[in-house]
């Protein structure tokens, strides 16, 4: 059988640059590459030599479409290591700027990236020529999105207010209130959204996966709680580099994240949701009920409709927040400077965030690591497409390119944070 080759010099859809080399021998895979090429970012030896104080806006830069989780993994760490406990109100509000990120990312992921593919469109401007409305909902909820972090950051990219023991500014009881009418409508969008993306036709295809997410005994996880599994893992996030250990792969400039004798995991939506079903909200709930998206969902192209019912969930926490917030005394409490290292996790769109920091008696960095969503999914990724080509690799070779692309962007992978794609190549042997 001659050998075909297909190449996509690069993927469209996802944030940053990489290849996915697939071999074929008739329909038997031989080899599954995902290639993240994108040069190393270097955030980590940037940091070093740099005050405590500086890690939350140098690590923000790290991403546009998820920097709140930069700067709180960032925050949480270092306070953990100082013992700062910061005010109730401050705490809501490190939530709320949360849901504004949760927001933006995931109305932009279902609307502008991944539902194309779905609906049988090269990218969100085709589709709008035959879905203007469904497009103008989608940009509208991102902006909503935008809004409250520039709101609460000062700017809806990069924000600049959060700071170690709270902000530099925290936003008035009426600046928030200004913002309920659009949150309102978001929610009733965020709804027809899953409404309308549970109707797509999903591929069947389940994975036996290891779920790993933050766990809060009393709400869904944004920026706080132990590390859990569906496997057994229960874990402080102080314990992360004893159970995960990162693995450099020669096809790839981001490391390769795994579980210690376990191998690869899943972080992100799915696993938020499968592993904390029970604390989203009410209307989330009954959302997921409506569309017959309760867990355990094992399908990773239904992540789009998991994330649909997380835009519900951070619309209503937003209106939850914003009913009960008073501005606190104080935008932010003292931070000791003394010597300390301290981890945390948060969790960004796409799963979760580890951060690391130790620093001296001065407050100057000595040493920094952050471990990102998508290099934690990479070898996910690849393990679900070894599963997955085989089922495809009948098929004509442009519809199996799709395919695969379409497979990748169920993660929503950012290369650019990941790099410490999709240029694609099919040899059928």
């Amino acid at each position: 059988m001659a050998a075909k080759t297909i190449k996509v010099d690069y993927l469209a859809r996802v944030e940053g640059e990489g290849a996915l080399h697939v071999k074929l021998r008739g329909d038997r895979v031989e080899d599954v590459k995902l290639r993240i090429f994108e040069p190393p970012r270097l955030f980590e030896a940037f940091l070093r030599g740099r005050r405590i104080e500086e890690a939350p806006d140098i690590t923000a830069r790290i991403c546009g479409i998820c920097p709140v989780a930069y700067q709180m993994s960032a925050v949480h760490a270092i306070e953990r290591a100082l013992g700062v406990t910061v005010d109730p109100a401050v705490r809501l509000l490190r939530r709320l700027i949360y849901c504004g990120e949760w927001i933006e990312s995931h109305a932009l992921h279902v609307y502008m990236l991944h539902a194309p593919d779905f609906l049988g469109y090269e990218d969100a401007i085709e589709m709008a020529r035959d879905h203007k409305e469904t497009v103008e909902q989608g940009l509208r909820l991102k902006k909503i999105g935008n809004d409250l972090m520039a709101v609460l950051g000062g700017r809806e990219i990069h924000p600049i207010s959060a700071c170690l023991g709270g902000f530099y500014r925290v936003p008035s009881k009426s600046e928030l209130l200004a913002l309920v009418e659009d949150l309102k409508w978001a929610l009733e969008a965020s709804v027809a959204t899953a409404r309308f993306v549970a109707g797509f036709e999903f591929p069947d295809f389940e994975q036996d996966y290891e779920f790993v997410a933050l766990s809060h005994p009393d709400e869904y996880p944004l920026n706080e709680g132990r590390l859990v599994s569906n496997k057994g893992l229960d874990i402080d996030v102080s314990e992360y580099e004893e159970h995960f250990f990162e693995q450099h792969a020669k096809h790839s400039n981001a490391l390769q994240s795994q579980l210690r004798k376990r191998g690869s995991y899943l972080v992100g939506p799915l696993a938020r949701y499968n592993l904390n079903f029970s604390k989203l909200t009410p209307i989330a709930q009954q959302t997921a009920c409506e569309c017959k998206a309760e867990p355990p969902c094992l399908n990773p192209f239904k992540s789009i409709v998991v994330r649909a019912i997380e835009l519900v969930f951070a619309c209503e926490e937003a209106l939850r927040i914003i009913d009960e917030y008073e501005p606190p005394a104080a935008p932010r409490v003292d931070v000791p400077v003394r010597a300390g290292a301290g981890q945390a996790i948060t969790e960004a769109p796409r799963g979760i965030l580890y951060h690391r920091y130790e620093f001296d008696g001065e407050g100057t960095i000595r040493s920094a690591k952050i471990v990102p969503p998508t290099s934690q999914n990479q070898r996910r990724i690849e393990d679900d497409l070894w599963q997955f080509v085989p089922r495809i690799a009948a098929r004509p070779v442009e519809e199996i390119t799709w395919r695969c692309e379409q497979a990748v962007r169920n993660y929503d992978p950012c290369i650019s944070c990941a790099t410490h794609f999709l240029r694609m190549e099919i040899v059928r042997e």
